[in-house]
């Protein structure tokens, strides 16, 4: 019986070996992925089709949209019975096999996209190929949703920025041109620097440093506005400098610590920026000695709600960027990558970010 169980296991194991067209469909996923990052748009289509023939060990594959051919890897098809069998499964938005030839609809998120048209290979094997390219289409069309969200948060976080910080910035700047003019010049370059750092045309994403440079540009802004009452500590530790995070993330919550953490505390303040590695993530807190506010608060900031007044002297003016800066975050990392603050009235907030150190597609240009 022993021996029984050991050779029908070693059949199944040939048998195995013998079909491998479904377990290296598997160990493809990225593969296409990466093919079809675009769509059925671009060079990739052609890559995904050679890919598909090979894993199929098919004659022809030809991937389709809507319009027509978009890739063909293999004999081109010249026979009238392929387009009729992808009209086909275009209409019935079901597999038609009609061996040598497959043809498989392509539905994403339940709309029909294209079609898989396959001459040779397993009907089983070309079905779970059109399934894996559907996925990977649908991958591709939810990261392009997600970069639009992105961007469109981002010009909604530009325009946010606080005329309250560029009126009061302007106003010592010229309160200081005849008192101290090198200090008023020095500012005046720092403001321009700001102001072409927040409003540059680059992509979406920053390095750590570049983000570092304007934020110390926004806090000199301010410690001239509160006549250097105002603390400032920045450390960062050198390995985490060249790390690529989305665009004007770190300046809101700083701006959030100045406006509505010091501002409305008596007497001098102080801020501190610090960022550092922590195994795979990179880590940056922006702790003020400022008023503070309720958890409660706080996590209604972040669900971008309208909190009351209490909790907080400054109510609902406590809205600068914050929960736009977590939605991008969980935007473009997923939703365990969002902002975590640790506050209690009285007692100042402190924000702290983690985010990969590298994450695909995240590049500073």
């Amino acid at each position: 019986m022993l021996e029984g169980r050991r050779r029908r296991r070693a059949e199944a194991g040939e048998d195995a070996r013998n079909r491998p067209g479904l377990a290296r469909l598997l160990t493809a996923v990225r593969e296409l992925d990466d093919d079809l990052r675009d769509g059925l748009t671009g060079r990739g289509p052609a890559q995904a089709a050679r890919r598909l023939r090979r894993l199929l060990g098919a004659d022809t594959v030809l991937l389709a949209d809507l319009a027509g051919p978009v890739a063909v890897a293999g004999p081109h098809p010249e026979e009238p019975e392929p387009d009729t069998l992808l009209a086909q499964a275009y209409e019935h938005g079901s597999p038609v096999h009609r061996p040598p030839w497959s043809a498989v609809p392509l539905l994403v998120a339940g709309e029909l996209t294209g079609g898989l048209l396959v001459r040779g290979g397993s009907e089983p094997e070309v079905t779970a190929a059109a399934a894996q390219v559907a996925r990977s289409l649908d991958h591709a069309a939810l990261r392009r949703a997600r970069e639009r969200i992105a961007q469109a948060e981002l010009r909604t976080l530009r325009a946010q920025i606080s005329p309250h910080f560029l009126h009061n910035a302007l106003a010592v700047i010229g309160a200081r041109i005849r008192t101290d003019p090198d200090r008023a010049r020095a500012l005046l370059s720092d403001f321009a620097d700001y102001l072409r750092y927040s409003f540059s045309p680059q992509g979406d994403y920053a390095t750590v440093a570049e983000e570092l440079q304007a934020i110390q540009t926004y806090l000199e802004l301010q410690r001239a506005r509160f006549d250097d009452r105002m603390e400032l500590t920045v450390r960062m530790a050198p390995e985490i400098l060249p790390v690529a995070i989305p665009f004007l993330v770190i300046q809101p919550i700083v701006e959030n610590a100045v406006r509505h953490g010091l501002e409305p505390k008596p007497g001098p303040g102080s801020i501190q920026v610090s960022g550092f590695g922590e195994g795979p993530l990179c880590v940056i807190e922006v702790e003020d000695d400022g008023v503070g506010m309720t958890p409660e608060f706080a996590q209604a900031v972040l669900a971008g709600e309208r909190p009351a007044d209490r909790g907080h002297p400054l109510g609902e003016r406590r809205r600068v960027g914050l929960a736009n800066v977590d939605q991008r975050l969980r935007t473009v990392y997923g939703p365990e990558y969002g902002l975590v603050i640790e506050t209690a009235p009285g007692s100042g907030t402190k924000v702290v970010i983690r985010v990969p150190r590298f994450r695909r597609g995240v590049v500073a240009h």
